[in-house]
């Protein structure tokens, strides 16, 4: 039965239970779930395949969905349940992650000359997606159930928390929607596609050494999710990022100010680049390197804990009376299927016309599948699915993809073509993983049956692959892919990681100093995988993230048991409304932006040196809304 008494998320207890019950039975997986979540899949993927190729990044849509879904079922139709509000999240969202793989790789087949159509498109798609729902299955008991304690999945948690306000109403559905009210106006107000009355981005040079620069990606979203993540976390990730920004960007301008040849993989020199350009050209790769460590670190410190809970589901699917003495909450696919269906599908990788790349990269992508789904499912445990570094793991697929490739002797377009197939795969199952592991956290939470959601997650890949190939090519023959106006910048940088294997150009120096770096933070005992996410990213993704973190820390501070845990709770819950409120006006955006609307005020800079200033002061002032909600009820 539902828990009416304090109808929120349990925050840690030693033993869980859900805001369902596992004994409660109650419509989930129903037809009408079903297809406004294909509907909702589809839009958002569409939506974000747009706003992918303009401007490099996807709005997570898990939350927006699940907010859309409770407007209609138990708005306008007055009928579902928080479960099915739940599926429907679970099956929308596939299709933005869907995209987000989707874009960022397989434009990178058009730009190197191949032939890409539809049909290769949507198998490309569909095998990526189902292996990242097949490969997450397995891990669930271990990240989302044995880790609970220790991974946040802050979006998979806000997204409860959304779900759930919605169901109870009163001041818990208040202190959301306010949340979402602030994120949506603060948003269109300063967004650049918005009225853009102040900067998104405010930075300052600092005087200490050239290419010194801070930022603040000033996001309601990333405010919110450095609430949820905490001070720890938001840290380390912020250290990545100073490191990148005020040590490797100086470093690199010290040097190029003696050498007046571009250095490369840039084509310019050095002393002639913005800060922005050598992290663009160089910070990157030291970025990918420490986010190939950091992977695999995480991945050898799972390894017991996932072997265990193979076995565990190996000992399950031989248990006669397993449908009839198990917990509903606990209940997955059958580890027989999940195998059957992966070796089917790693021979279709093998043997299908559309993939063509062989055995070996068969083997390859399953591989690199497995490996990295278990990495970015980990990730965004930690630090939440706007921070997976997806193009980062899929760069080091490519790469070592491209260099088995060309010690076999396969050279050329053909070349090119394969290992970006294998890297499309890859990433596509990465995004997937990623989202399939935050809607099972959200589920897990709410007591939702899993097998329903990983049949939900199946379902959102399979009609989303469809629409979103037809969108990309809508695109491409509106706008042209590489062009201007759109100028796909992730599969830009795929392509040119490729072409340097295959040229023998590749940056090898930058990777070696990112795998040192992380090695570095490892034998100093902290996780690798938060600073090396940071290194990756610009430093103002970071920043904001970390604010968010402080806000938290002045929450805990000095608080008593009790009153911390309900202001937490209220803190959470307004968060969760910023990162809805954002997301959705992001989506709204992306909408207005494939059909040529533009109603900007000229991105603050009407304030002349006030710019910069005022802009981080409305910031704040934003965070100190946090603050006031989470203090307030």
């Amino acid at each position: 039965m539902l828990d009416e008494k304090n109808a929120s998320i349990p925050e840690e207890p030693s033993e869980f239970k859900p805001y369902v019950s596992a004994e409660t039975i109650m419509p989930e997986f129903t037809l009408r779930s079903a297809i406004l979540g294909v509907i909702l899949g589809i839009v958002f993927g569409a939506a974000n395949a747009y706003l992918g190729l303009k401007v490099g990044m996807t709005v997570s849509a898990s939350i927006p969905v699940a907010v859309i879904s409770m407007a209609l079922l138990r708005g306008l139709m007055r009928r579902g349940t928080i479960l099915e509000n739940n599926m429907v999240q679970t099956i929308g969202s596939a299709g933005e992650s869907l995209a987000a793989g989707v874009i960022f790789t397989i434009p990178a087949l058009i730009l190197v000359g191949s032939d890409v159509g539809l049909l290769k498109i949507m198998v490309l798609a569909l095998l990526g997606g189902w292996l990242g729902v097949l490969f997450m299955i397995p891990l669930r008991r271990y990240l989302i159930v044995s880790q609970h304690k220790k991974l946040p999945y802050p979006e998979g948690k806000a997204c409860a928390e959304v779900l759930v306000a919605g169901d109870t109403g009163g001041l818990k559905a208040r202190k959301v929607f306010y949340g979402v009210g602030f994120g949506a106006v603060y948003k269109f107000l300063m967004d650049p596609h918005g009225l853009a009355f102040w900067r998104e981005s405010p930075s300052w040079r600092l005087p200490f050494a050239r290419g010194m620069q801070v930022g603040v990606d000033t996001l309601p979203s990333l405010l919110g999710v450095g609430f949820i993540i905490g001070p720890k976390i938001s840290s380390y990730m912020l250290s990545g990022g100073m490191l990148g920004w005020l040590v490797f960007i100086p470093l690199f301008y010290a040097i190029g100010s003696t050498v007046i040849s571009p250095i490369y993989p840039a084509s310019v020199p050095i002393d002639q680049m913005q800060p922005i350009d050598i992290w663009d050209n160089y910070i990157r790769y030291i970025g990918a390197g420490a986010v190939a460590v950091g992977g695999v670190m995480s991945l050898i410190k799972a390894i017991p804990t996932v072997v265990e809970s193979i076995k565990l589901g190996i000992a399950k699917t031989f248990e006669k009376r397993e449908q009839h003495e198990s917990k509903r909450t606990d209940r997955d696919l059958s580890l027989v299927l999940v195998v059957a269906v992966a070796i089917v599908m790693g021979i279709a990788i093998w043997l299908l016309p559309q993939v063509q790349i062989g055995i070996s990269g068969g083997f390859l992508t399953v591989l690199f599948s497995f490996f990295f789904v278990t990495v970015s499912s980990r990730i965004v445990g930690i630090l939440g699915s706007s921070s997976n570094p997806a193009s980062g793991m899929t760069i080091a697929t490519l790469l070592g993809t491209a260099l088995l490739f060309v010690l076999l002797g396969i050279t050329g377009t053909t070349g090119m073509t394969a290992a970006l197939s294998v890297g499309a795969v890859v990433c596509i199952a990465i995004c997937i993983a990623g989202d399939t592991s935050q809607d099972l956290k959200t589920g897990f939470l709410l007591g939702a049956t899993p097998k329903f959601q990983q049949y939900g997650e199946f379902l959102g890949v399979m009609t989303s692959a469809l629409f979103v190939g037809i969108t990309l090519f809508l695109l491409h023959d509106g706008y042209g892919i590489g062009s201007p106006d759109l100028p796909a910048p992730q599969a830009t940088l795929m392509k040119m990681v490729v072409e340097g294997v295959f040229t023998a150009k590749m940056p090898w120096a930058l990777i070696a100093v990112g795998a040192f770096a992380a090695l570095v933070v490892e034998l100093f005992g902290v996780s690798s995988l938060p600073f090396a996410v940071g290194l990756y990213l610009p430093l103002k993704l970071t920043t904001p993230i970390m604010i968010g973190a402080v806000v938290r820390t002045l929450i805990e501070k000095g608080k008593d048991g009790g009153l911390f845990k309900a202001r937490l709770e209220n803190g959470v819950l307004y968060s969760s409304g910023l990162i809805a409120g954002g997301a959705l006006v992001g989506i709204l955006f992306a909408v207005l932006a494939y059909t040529g609307v533009d109603f900007s005020f000229g991105g603050g800079d009407w304030m002349g040196f006030l710019c910069n200033p005022i802009s981080l002061a409305l910031f704040f002032g934003l965070a100190l809304t946090v603050y006031k909600a989470a203090r307030s009820g």
